[in-house]
C-alpha cells in the first residue's frame, strides 16, 4: 500500500484524493432564489447524500472558493430553503451548463432550455424536466471551519417537504425507484461522470 498522511499533501492533493476515491456520487441539482425574489439559480453539488432514516432529511455540502460563499449557498440563508433535482442522462448537458460560474445577478437556467414551475410547499421555482425532485426546507446549517477558525465549507441538512417522482421511474406498489429507467448520473473526479452502465467526459464549462 502507498501511504499518505494527510500533513503531507497539499489542499489539493487532498481534495483530489478524496473526489477521486468517494465515488460514484450522486448529484443534488439545487434551484434556490434570491432574496429580493428575481433571481433563480441552478447549480450541481456532488457533496451530497441522505443523512436519517428516522426524517426526511439530505445533505448537500458547498464548498466554497478562497472563502467566498456561493450564491446557492447564500440564497438558502436567505430564505431557508430549496429544491433538489435528481441529474439522470437525458438532462446532463443541461446540468453541465448551470455549472458555469456566473454573477449573482446573472442565471444559470437563461443558459439551458429547460422549463421552470411553481413548486408545491417551497417559494423556489423547480425544473419541470427532471424525474426526480425534492422540495426543502432547512434543517440545520452548519458551517464547516479549518484549523484558523475560517469557513471553507457550508453544509446544509434540508428536510424534505415534497417527493415528486415522474410516473416511469417510480414502482407504487412497492414504492420502489426503478433505477434502471431514471438513469441517474453520478460524478466521479475531474471532468468524469457515469451512469449505472458506463463512464463518459463531461468538460465543464469556464464562463
Amino acid at each position: 500500500m502507498i501511504h499518505f498522511t494527510a500533513d503531507e499533501l497539499t489542499k489539493k492533493q487532498q481534495y483530489k484524493f478524496i473526489s477521486g476515491s468517494v465515488i460514484p456520487r450522486p448529484i443534488a441539482w439545487v434551484t434556490s432564489l434570491s432574496k429580493n425574489g428575481k433571481i433563480v439559480n441552478a447549480a450541481p453539488f456532488s457533496f451530497f447524500s441522505g443523512v436519517s432514516n428516522e426524517l426526511p432529511l439530505v445533505s448537500v455540502a458547498i464548498l466554497r472558493n478562497a472563502g467566498k460563499q456561493k450564491d446557492t449557498a447564500r440564497n438558502i440563508l436567505d430564505r431557508k430553503e430549496a429544491v433538489i433535482h435528481i441529474v439522470d442522462q437525458d438532462l446532463v448537458e443541461e446540468m453541465n451548463r448551470t455549472a458555469a460560474p456566473l454573477a449573482p445577478h446573472e442565471s444559470e437556467l437563461d443558459r439551458t432550455q429547460l422549463t421552470l414551475i411553481d413548486s408545491q410547499t417551497v417559494s423556489v421555482p423547480t425544473i419541470q424536466e427532471a424525474k426526480v425532485r425534492f422540495e426543502g426546507k432547512l434543517y440545520q446549517h452548519i458551517p464547516i471551519k479549518d484549523e484558523a477558525g475560517n469557513i471553507i465549507t457550508d453544509l446544509f441538512i434540508f428536510r424534505i417537504t415534497d417527493f415528486f417522482f415522474h410516473e416511469s421511474v417510480i414502482d407504487l406498489a412497492k414504492d420502489y425507484i426503478l433505477t434502471g429507467d431514471l438513469n441517474p448520473v453520478a460524478r466521479l473526479a475531474g471532468d468524469q461522470y457515469a451512469t449505472l452502465n458506463e463512464e463518459f467526459t463531461l468538460i465543464r464549462p469556464v464562463n
